[in-house]
């Protein structure tokens, strides 16, 4: 890499936003630990150490492993920062900075250069080198992987180690490729000749090695004492207890067997913020609901009966009796008025009983559909399952609700049957979002959009944004890809939620990040007890 290039680079014109195309600790000329000293300097006053500290998750089945290729759920994401770190990780204002590594740059955004923090070790004292990077990466691209990333990674055409760095080769320029490598399904593992030890040892660098892993029920943990974050992991012990049953999560945080819950009802938001022991922690966000019919499935293969349904929702009802106001409708779209490159001009869709009951005599189908809902999917599912229904049926549609059981939800019915309830994090920047969940390469397309010529474009579409470093340019094939999955796609998100955390008062916190709930899934790492 040049010195003019790095200049170009680091221009604070094109880094300080947090889709820039470079970290804005670089753009600042800071190195990682430079960025570590500030840190431990901004809250040497308030953190201390020591604690058992228990979290509450709305999340966690009996299907539940430590490979993390298959993590799903709020609970499995905090495990893997509990025990793990990535490259890089996502702050509190959305920008990136280092983890693994300490810095990382490019000249064309198509081969990407990593350099490692030295000193870092597993929790089995095995150090940290370029070959454990490779490994954990090849463990969710690999032929025949069905890690939840692989869509994600497969731009990834080549890797090679240089020193003490990473050298990252894609098949295209993205100029958004770092933060990708947040996710957090991709925490480095250890290796031994070129594989991982073991995908489910549940070892890795992070805070906290693991002492207990039931799956569905709890993970217990202790402090790393070699963890390379002086400033972070304040607690003792960490503690994570799969606590689906909305009424009995919120009763373990008011009777203090829990320090901190996520995913709370905001039917009983105002009673908990009564409490004098409680705190509630509200974060707009990504965070978005959706009922994904899959394409690939009669009678959802069928445009109109799509756009039937996509009219036959009153969107603000759900978002005024299942958010209680505390979100905002969605367009049938991932992607929010939080991300860059939201279509802010795409007509917002909305109920028209006549429009859908034209598309739905069009379509030609008759009889029940059947709509899979669980609270497992979000507190009120089943409701606005219910709520769908009743107004599908003024537009002379019949819809079944069909309640699933909340364990193995995730397993064996969402992403398989025709029609479910899920909910999506969202992700920082649109590529992640639709490589996530969109893109005909990711095994989490769950409306299965993959074959129509709306979808192929889509997916083409895709593919030149990411590579376009021109902003307008990109802007204007994002409004593109965003319109294609509003008008052609199996997505029906009615509803984007904030996150709602309850929180004791006995803890402290400084700025709380958004990008997931318990702030960015490392309350256990950045909190600590008051």
């Amino acid at each position: 890499m040049t010195k003019d290039t790095k200049r170009w680079l680091s221009s604070p014109a094109k880094t300080l936003s947090r889709r820039g195309f470079m970290t804005s600790a670089m753009a600042a000329g800071m190195a990682g630990p430079a960025l570590m000293s500030l840190s431990g300097q901004a809250l040497a006053a308030g953190p201390k150490r020591g604690g058992t500290f228990k979290v509450g998750f709305g999340s966690g089945s009996t299907t539940d492993n430590l490979d993390p290729a298959t993590y799903e759920g709020t609970i499995m994401t905090a495990v893997a920062f509990l025990y793990g770190n990535n490259l890089v990780e996502v702050d509190a204002n959305g920008a990136l900075q280092p983890e693994l590594a300490e810095s990382w740059g490019s000249e064309d955004a198509k081969t990407w250069v990593f350099t490692l923090r030295a000193g870092v070790t597993f929790h089995n004292g095995q150090a940290l080198t370029p070959a454990d990077v490779i490994a954990t990466i090849n463990h969710h691209r690999g032929e025949g992987s069905k890690s939840a990333v692989n869509g994600l990674v497969s731009q990834i055409k080549d890797m090679r180690a240089d020193g003490n760095n990473v050298v990252f080769e894609l098949d295209g320029a993205n100029a958004d490729f770092p933060f990708i490598l947040s996710d957090y399904h991709l925490v480095i593992l250890p290796s031994k000749d070129g594989a991982l030890i073991d995908p489910q040892g549940g070892i890795g660098t992070g805070g906290y090695i693991i002492d207990e892993f039931e799956p569905g029920v709890r993970v217990k943990a202790h402090r790393n004492p070699d963890y390379f974050k002086s400033d972070r992991a304040h607690f003792d012990e960490v503690e994570f207890l799969a606590i689906v049953d909305l009424t009995a999560r919120q009763n373990a945080l008011l009777n203090g067997s829990v320090h901190a819950i996520d995913r709370v009802d905001p039917k009983t938001v105002a009673l908990l913020g009564r409490a004098p022991n409680i705190n509630i922690l509200e974060k707009t966000s990504t965070l978005h609901y959706t009922f994904p019919m899959r394409v690939d499935a009669a009678p959802f293969d069928n445009y109109d009966l799509r756009m039937a349904l996509k009219y036959a929702v009153k969107r603000q009802e759900l978002v005024d009796k299942i958010l209680l106001g505390h979100g905002a409708v969605g367009n049938d779209h991932p992607i929010s008025t939080a991300n860059q490159y939201h279509a802010g001009d795409l007509a917002q869709r909305e109920f028209d009983a006549d429009k859908a009951a034209f598309h739905y005599k069009k379509s030609g189908h008759s009889g029940p559909l059947q709509l899979s809902s669980s609270d497992a999917a979000f507190a009120g599912a089943v409701d606005a399952a219910q709520l769908i229904a009743a107004s599908a049926a003024e537009a002379g549609i019949e819809i079944e609700v069909v309640r699933e059981p909340s364990d193995g939800y995730w397993s064996n019915v969402w992403n398989k049957k025709p029609w479910t309830v899920a909910y999506w994090s969202g992700r920082p920047t649109e590529d992640w979002m639709f490589a996530s969940a969109y893109t005909d390469d990711t095994d989490w397309n769950e409306t299965a959009w993959r074959t129509t010529e709306a979808a192929k474009r889509f997916n083409a579409v895709v593919i030149e944004a990411r590579s376009e470093l021109d902003s307008d340019k990109r802007r204007a094939l994002y409004a593109e890809a965003q319109t294609l999955v509003h008008d052609d796609g199996g997505a029906l998100i009615p509803m984007f939620a904030n996150h709602i955390m309850g929180v004791a008062s006995t803890v402290a916190h400084g700025e709380v990040a958004a990008n997931w709930e318990m702030d960015g899934a490392k309350a256990h790492e950045r909190w600590w007890f008051a």
